[in-house]
């Protein structure tokens, strides 16, 4: 529901979202991923019937009239997901779940978000292709890219997060940095 809210899908009852001290609030979502803004949703939203490079190409919209820049970011997707690049003509519903994965998130790349919004990204996901989620999302963190992480998986999300938020019924229980979680995540959360 945060997430939603501050990508603009959902209208908050009271107060504001700020991003870099400005309220976003009143803007809507397109504006948002031009302004580096960008959000992956928990269930995969690929175009199951179009292929890996057709879905890449839909993350250039904000690019679409520069053909070159377009194609280069498709390299550079394919550089960061290199088992993607073999599957390029192929349609995205016949990949694995963490591929599709990787297709979203490639996509989402695209218009150079410089801040990415991530909900649960590993649902659904055997335990494998969890961590590969789980890897790429390091990886981008390297790359300088802020994430804002909704997840559940404790002990994932604390190894890539350096400041932590718990809610609780919509509202802030517990914040600081990552390394003051560490007993909480095993007194409270982890059996």
């Amino acid at each position: 529901t945060a997430l939603k809210a501050a990508f603009g899908f959902l209208k908050p009852n009271q107060g504001d979202i700020r991003l870099e001290g400005k309220s976003i609030l009143k803007i809507p979502p397109y504006e948002k991923i031009r302004s580096g803004l960008a959000y992956i949703p928990q269930q995969p939203g690929v175009f199951k019937d179009m292929t890996v490079e057709e879905n890449l190409e839909l993350g250039g919209w904000t690019f679409r009239r520069d053909k070159k820049q377009v194609r280069d970011k498709i390299e550079q997707n394919y550089e960061r997901f290199p088992a993607l690049r073999d599957k390029r003509k192929q349609a995205t519903g016949e990949l694995s779940g963490g591929q599709q994965r990787m297709v979203e998130i490639g996509r989402t790349l695209m218009a150079e978000p410089t801040m990415l919004l991530v909900d649960e990204p590993t649902a659904g996901l055997s335990k494998m292709l969890a961590k590969e989620v789980y890897d790429m999302l390091v990886d981008l963190k390297k790359e300088n890219l802020t994430i804002l992480l909704v997840d559940q998986e404790i002990r994932q999300a604390l190894k890539i997060a350096d400041y932590v938020y718990v809610l609780e019924l919509g509202r802030n229980k517990f914040e600081g940095p990552a390394s003051d979680f560490n007993d909480l995540e095993k007194a409270f959360w982890v059996t």
